[in-house]
Formats: structure tokens, C-alpha cells, sequence
């Protein structure tokens, strides 16, 4: 296709400029188009864009003036296009009226109003005529197939959409006239869709530019604040009196120099555009060799692998075949061991079954004795080591492919300039687990880099798709990560780095942390009057004076909630129940210090204890097989206590902030077992 054809074709029928005239814009469109688009507007209102005359400057108006018509009120109603050009530009049906009518530019859709003169009042691009007129006499002279493999031959036809000239067979066979090609128009080679008989051809000289006002007037002076070329009868109007006028032939030549000037700029940047396209084709060839070339590379690589990996094979299906040869020869062995020793034992049955059916007392004791002895050491051959096969069925050997086949699995090209960093970890999956609000991860490198590891860099993501934090940088490979969100998925990544640099991450893992907490109580940080049992869920205490027990967890966000059945409450103690950090005192009830928040409560009454401050007293106590329950919001902040699933008081804590831990107080007249993995309760009160 021509590098000019886009510029020499109508925006709204898509074919070669026929009569073109000038708009306000500087955009041009055929006479015939402009008929079809020109639309209504309501009497007295201008165009959305704006309003002029063919040869002054126009002004842009408020779009919102059109919105004070209704399209009841203005009496016309939504223009419906009638047909659509081929490209794609709604084509509204003629008028013959211009008053109150506008035209808008198919391409930078700017409205201009037609005055009195209607489209008369736009001027003729006479230049485009006869660049038009010269395009279609270099375009018809010996025209080519353009889709012809070999030694293209004569054109017979043009599609005026497409663009395209066709021989006859191209055409039937690649514009066949069916389907969503029937539509377009095939016209012979040296037809123009735009051609009339008024053109003129190339070299032939033309009337001067004559004034469209004043007939027979040549233009001779041309408006710099208008930018339109004027006659000496518009001179004479005084419209322009005021305005910048040059001649003119001054102008031209002025106009054609700046044009030549920035053509200038513009071929320079088309030079480098010709050069880079080449630079683009000669790489697509290189990229072509290239790719063929590193084919090759990783079929043999691939191969040199598939062929280890059959050696292997080899090797132990040998292994297994040994393993079986043995294992039969071992059965065998016991089978014919087996058989003589059965064949012996009742070969001596049936001859004792025989020397006892004989009547003579005198005869059989004389044997009876050695055969009584046979009998019995024929039974002690039969022991139960000896009715047991020496080897099973089953094949002891195991081939661990989980390693290899990870391996492959990760088996990835490295950029070249990272080929010094280390390679991407591998997460082994079978030791990353999570256990309540914890994570624990593992990793190891397959391919030791040239430099070696210094350390590793684990990451974590806050549980909910967000952003990624680093957790831990080390040498280590084992990692457990802690205070984490109950019931989150967390997306878990980790890469090495060296002297040479940070090598790329490893493939994601998602860990899910428990829906809720599952915990025991603590021996390490217990008073040593504690005693726990049932797997360190029962507590009791040896000493009448309050002891302090923590659990195994650790809140800091989020709602829990545990419960801690009485098994045991003799002489009314008054045992305490919260939470508290884990530097609490352990020698004294629970909520004395400022670092435990709790409620005590004996077999009537209970009150909220915090730095040795009672407050609330609620009636309701404990006995042996009661409930209490906790619970710790830490979206609201709020300690809550329950008994027997009850809430009991009002909300007991506020504001309360940082990492707490449940805790427990006791003395020997009182036994609890921790019960986890509770359900929150609904419908608390606030007050």
C-alpha cells in the first residue's frame, strides 16, 4: 500500500478525496460526505463545540447550553444515523436547509455552525484536488498484482475498501465476492473511486485561486489573524481592516519555507526510523538462528539428562532384581526344607497309628520308649520359628524420587547477568507446617552457585494478599515465625544472596494458620508449686498460697476464647482467671501486679482485679464442674469473663494493647483443666 494513501482518503466514505473542502479545523472531507453529516440544531443554539463561518475563527461554547433543551422541548429529537460509512463514521441523512445547521469533523469531532452560504462558506482545498488527480494517474499506469508470489502480473481489479489491487486469480482466491467481502466494491484498476472528469492532469496550469464572496476576484492578499487568503473587494469590507495583511506571494513563499524547514526535522527522524527498522529485521533473522541454534543446545542437554536418568534405571532395576532372585531362593529352600521334614514327621505318624493297633503288651513296650521319645522330638522341630517364612513379600526397598522430581520441576533458564547469585531456593514442602498462629518453614539450594550462600532472605506477606515484609535474614534454613493472624493464609517466599548479589525468590508457598487457638499450659514458666497433668491441660498446685500458671499461646490480634472447667473446689478458695504478660508475678494471685488483668471469684461472688484494684463485684460464683470463660477481642480491645457460658458482669477491660497470654491462679484446694479450640460466644453485652 502508497505511504500517502491514508492522507489522500475522506475520514467518512474511506475512498480518495472527490471535491474536497476545508474545514474550520484544517481537516478536509469530500463535498458529497459533507451533504450526509451535516445535522439540525435547535433555533437560536449553537453547536456544542463551537461556531463559525467558513472563513473566521470560532469560539467554544459551555456544553452544558445544550442540556436546557429537552428533546421535547426543542421539538427535534435524537439523530438516528441512517447508514454507516466503511469507516465507521455515522453519515446522518442530507438536508437542503442550512439554516440552524452545524457540521462536525469526523475526526476531532469540533462543530462549526453554516452560516447563509451553507457548505459554499468553506473553502475548496484545491491543493489536495491536484494531488489527488496526480496519485490516480501514478497509480493507474502499469498496475501490478500486489498479492502475486512470483513476477506479479497485471492488476484487473481494486477493492475501494481494502485498498488492494488483485490479478483474477488472486481475487477469486483471496477477495472472494461472498460472505463479509460481498460488500465491497471492485473497480477496475484505472478507475478512481474519486475521479470525475473535471480533473486535471499533472502539469496542467491552473486558473488562480479566485474569491469565493466575489466572483471573478483573484486572491491577491492573504489575513495573518484570520488565516485566510483575501480579494481586494474584501480589503475594501473592512472586516479585515484592523488585521495583520500580507501579500500573498510573500506569504506563500514564507509558509513553504517553514513547511521545508520542519520537513527537514521530520526526514531526519524518518532516516533513524528506516535505520531502526532494519536494525528490528536483521534481529528478527539473528533471534530466528539463535532460537534454532539454542534449541539444539537444550534437546541435548535434555537428552544428556534422560540418558543419566536411564543408566540409573538400569542400575536399579538390577537392585530389584537381585533383591527378588534372593528372596525366591530363600522360599524355595524353606519349601523343600519344609516338605522332607513333613514327609519325615508323617511317614512316623502313620507308623505309630500302626504299633498301636497291635495287640501285644510285651511287644509294644519294648518299642514304646524309643518311640515316644521319636515323637516327642519330632514335635520340638516344629516350633513356631520354624512355621514362619524368613523373608515377606514385600520388596524393602524404597526409592525416594521427591527431591529429584522437585528438581526437575524447578529446572528454569538463568539470565546471564544473575548466573553468579545464587539459584532460587527450594521449599521443602514436607517441613513447612503452621501450628496455632505460627509458621514454621524450610528450605535447602539444589545447585551450589560458583560464590557461596552468605545468607537467606524470608518473606511473608500480611496474610490477606497484601504487600510482602521480610521476617527473618540469616544462614539459617529452618525458621519459625510467630504472632501471626488466626485463620489467614499467608503467602511464604524466600531467596539467597551472596557477594555477587540477592539470587531470585523461590516458588510460593501458602501456609494457613489455625481458625482458632489450640494450647496448653506452660511448665517452663509455671511457679514451681504447679502441677500439671493430662498433657499439661490439668493444673493443681501444692501450696495454700496462689500460684500463677501461663499457656503455650500468644494473642496480640484478633478474638479468643478458652474455657476452664473446675474439677476439683474445696473450702471456697477464690482461684483467678485472665490473661497477663509473660513477665507476671507467679508467687501471688493473678491481677496484684499491673501486668495481669483477671477476675477471682469463690463460690458466691467474683470481682475484676487489675495492679491490685477491685472492681465490679457481680454475684454468681463457682462449684466443682463449673465453666469460666474468656474472652479477648483484640480488634476491640475488650476482656470479656463467662461462667457456665454465661457472661457474667459487664465488659471487664478496656483498651487493652500489646502481646498477653492466658494465666491462671490457684492453690491446693482447687483443680481446672484448660479447655481450647472454643467457639466465640454471641450477643455480649457491653455494659
Amino acid at each position: 500500500m502508497h505511504t500517502m494513501d491514508e492522507e489522500l482518503k475522506c475520514p467518512v466514505c474511506g475512498s480518495l478525496f472527490k471535491d474536497p473542502i476545508l474545514l474550520p479545523c484544517s481537516h478536509n472531507v469530500c463535498l458529497a460526505c459533507a451533504r450526509n453529516i451535516i445535522v439540525q440544531t435547535p433555533e437560536g443554539e449553537t453547536p456544542p463545540q463551537s461556531r463559525a463561518s467558513g472563513n473566521s475563527d470560532y469560539d467554544y461554547l459551555d456544553m452544558d447550553k445544550m442540556s436546557m433543551y429537552s428533546e421535547t422541548d426543542s421539538g427535534y429529537g435524537s439523530y438516528t444515523p441512517c447508514l454507516k460509512s466503511p469507516n465507521g463514521i455515522r453519515v446522518f441523512p442530507p438536508t437542503l436547509v442550512h439554516r440552524h445547521c452545524s457540521i462536525t469533523c469526523p475526526l476531532c469531532h469540533r462543530s462549526v455552525s453554516l452560516d447563509e452560504r451553507g457548505l459554499r462558506g468553506f473553502p475548496r482545498n484545491r491543493l489536495l484536488e491536484a494531488i489527488v488527480s496526480r496519485y490516480q494517474q501514478s497509480r493507474s499506469a502499469n498496475v501490478k498484482c500486489q498479492l502475486c508470489d512470483r513476477n506479479p502480473v497485471d492488476a484487473t481489479v481494486m477493492c475501494e475498501q481494502c485498498d488492494v489491487f488483485y490479478c483474477t486469480p488472486c481475487q477469486q482466491r483471496c477477495h472472494p465476492s461472498r460472505g463479509p467481502l460481498a460488500k465491497h466494491r471492485l473497480l477496475p484498476p484505472t478507475q478512481s473511486p474519486a475521479a470525475g472528469s473535471q480533473q486535471m492532469p499533472a502539469g496542467t496550469i491552473r486558473k488562480q485561486g479566485t474569491c469565493a464572496d466575489h466572483d471573478m476576484e483573484n486572491f491577491s492578499m492573504y489575513c495573518v489573524n484570520c488565516k485566510t487568503p483575501l480579494c481586494m473587494k474584501c480589503l475594501e469590507g473592512g472586516k479585515h481592516g484592523s488585521h495583520d495583511l500580507k501579500p500573498l506571494a510573500a506569504m506563500w513563499k514564507q509558509h513553504k519555507c517553514q513547511l521545508s524547514q520542519a520537513l527537514n526535522g521530520v526526514s531526519d527522524k524518518a532516516k533513524d526510523a528506516k535505520e531502526f527498522l532494519m536494525q528490528l529485521k536483521n534481529m528478527l533473522q539473528q533471534i530466528q538462528e539463535n532460537g534454532v541454534e539454542f534449541e539444539a543446545c537444550l534437546v541435548a542437554q535434555c537428552d544428556a539428562l534422560i540418558e543419566a536418568l536411564t543408566r540409573q534405571k538400569a542400575k536399579l532395576l538390577t537392585k530389584v532384581t537381585k533383591e527378588r532372585e534372593y528372596k525366591l531362593k530363600v522360599v524355595r529352600d524353606q519349601i523343600t526344607h519344609c516338605t522332607m521334614k513333613l514327609r519325615q514327621t508323617t511317614g512316623m505318624m502313620e507308623y505309630c497309628l500302626e504299633v498301636i493297633k497291635e495287640n501285644d503288651p510285651s511287644g509294644f513296650l519294648q518299642i514304646s520308649d524309643a518311640l515316644i521319645k521319636r515323637v516327642t522330638s519330632s514335635q520340638d522341630q516344629w516350633v513356631k520359628g520354624a512355621l514362619e517364612p524368613k523373608v515377606g513379600p514385600e520388596f524393602d526397598l524404597t526409592l525416594n524420587t521427591d527431591p529429584l522430581l522437585q528438581t526437575i520441576l524447578q529446572l528454569d533458564f538463568v539470565q546471564m547477568e544473575s548466573a553468579t547469585v545464587p539459584p532460587a531456593p527450594l521449599l521443602q514442602l514436607e517441613k513447612c507446617c503452621t501450628r496455632n498462629n505460627s509458621a514454621t518453614l524450610a528450605w535447602r539450594v539444589t545447585v551450589p552457585p560458583s560464590n557461596p550462600i552468605e545468607g537467606y532472605i524470608l518473606e511473608l506477606d500480611d496474610g490477606n494478599g497484601g504487600q510482602y515484609r521480610e521476617v527473618y535474614v540469616g544462614k539459617e534454613t529452618v525458621c519459625t515465625v510467630d504472632g501471626l493472624h488466626f485463620n489467614s493464609s499467608y503467602n511464604a517466599r524466600v531467596k539467597a544472596y551472596n557477594s555477587t548479589g540477592v539470587g531470585p525468590y523461590s516458588k510460593t508457598v501458602v501456609l494457613k494458620t489455625s481458625d482458632v487457638a489450640w494450647f496448653t499450659f506452660d511448665p517452663t514458666s509455671a511457679h514451681r508449686d504447679i502441677m500439671l497433668t493430662n498433657e499439661n491441660r490439668t493444673v493443681s498446685c501444692n501450696s495454700y498460697d496462689d500460684r500463677v500458671v501461663l499457656g503455650t499461646a500468644a494473642f496480640s490480634k484478633g478474638v479468643h476464647y478458652w474455657e476452664l472447667r473446675v474439677d476439683r473446689y474445696d473450702n471456697h478458695p477464690d482461684p483467678a482467671f485472665g490473661v497477663a504478660r509473660i513477665n507476671t508475678m507467679k508467687d501471688m494471685m493473678l491481677g496484684k501486679d499491673d501486668k495481669a488483668w483477671a477476675m477471682y471469684v469463690d463460690n458466691n461472688r467474683s470481682w475484676f482485679m487489675h495492679n491490685n484494684s477491685h472492681t465490679n463485684r457481680a454475684e454468681g460464683g463457682i462449684s466443682k464442674g463449673a465453666t469460666v470463660g474468656i474472652l479477648l477481642d483484640l480488634n476491640k480491645y475488650t476482656l470479656t469473663f463467662f461462667i457456665n457460658k454465661e457472661q457474667h458482669g459487664p465488659v471487664a477491660f478496656e483498651n487493652l494493647e500489646g502481646v498477653f497470654m492466658p494465666a491462671v491462679s490457684i492453690n491446693r484446694n482447687v483443680q481446672v483443666t484448660l479447655l481450647t479450640g472454643m467457639e466465640v460466644p454471641k450477643n455480649i453485652k457491653q455494659q
